[in-house]
């Protein structure tokens, strides 16, 4: 079992982590499967079987179609140069947990990040988590806010709504609550389920609670 602040050694895990290998030249992909391949606790596996996907490239912005839909819901570990904002924001919308720039991708390095992408521990170089917090607050700052929503996807009165409802009370408490008619209670609880492809206040609930957005 792993201790709290130690990381777990990569060929201690009960199962292999399974691992895809993306590059867009063929001898960069050979290269990353022959560090990769016979490593303790890694089983490299096609793309749409992979929990991990380590992918190498120049051109970050192209990574989407890198990926295309064989990667399912896998975890990205990144190797490249440094990337600019723009790139980054690519990166992270394309599954990135674990950023390795491409002077330290050792072997040593490689399997670290993999077991950290697999276990949640996301990883970004100093440089690189600065410019994603800067996008954060300008993301907050001129399109949530003007928006009323929150970091979430969520209104800020759809969060109040969905939080009252998971603390018990019914359509009138809230109503009451929030100062609203219980029209506007269930018109906000309509749009929020048809918006999400939910299918009933229950279900609301269990998925705000399940993805942390209350």
């Amino acid at each position: 079992m792993e201790e709290a602040g130690i990381k777990q050694p990569l060929g201690a895990a009960t199962s292999p982590i399974s691992v895809g290998v993306l590059a867009a030249e063929p001898l960069l992909r050979t290269g990353l499967v022959s560090a990769l391949r016979g490593q303790p606790g890694i089983r490299l596996v096609d793309n749409s079987q992979a929990s991990v996907l380590v992918a190498i490239t120049d051109n970050i912005r192209a990574l989407p179609y890198l990926i295309g839909d064989s990667a399912g819901q896998a975890r990205l570990v990144l190797i490249s140069d440094p990337p600019q904002p723009g790139e980054l924001w690519a990166a992270i919308e394309s599954g990135l947990v674990v950023f390795v720039p491409r002077k330290e991708a050792t072997t040593e390095r490689l399997c670290t990040a993999i077991s950290d992408a697999h276990h949640g521990r996301g990883h970004l170089p100093p440089e690189q988590l600065g410019q994603m917090l800067q996008g954060l607050v300008r993301l907050h700052r001129d399109v949530l806010v003007p928006n009323d929503l929150t970091p979430t996807g969520l209104s800020s009165r759809e969060a109040t709504v969905l939080r009252l409802l998971a603390d018990g009370q019914d359509t009138a408490e809230i109503a009451a609550e929030m100062a609203y008619s219980e029209r506007t209670v269930k018109n906000i609880l309509h749009k929020l389920t048809s918006r999400l492809g939910l299918r009933n206040r229950t279900h609301a609930v269990s998925y705000a609670l399940r993805h942390g957005l209350i």
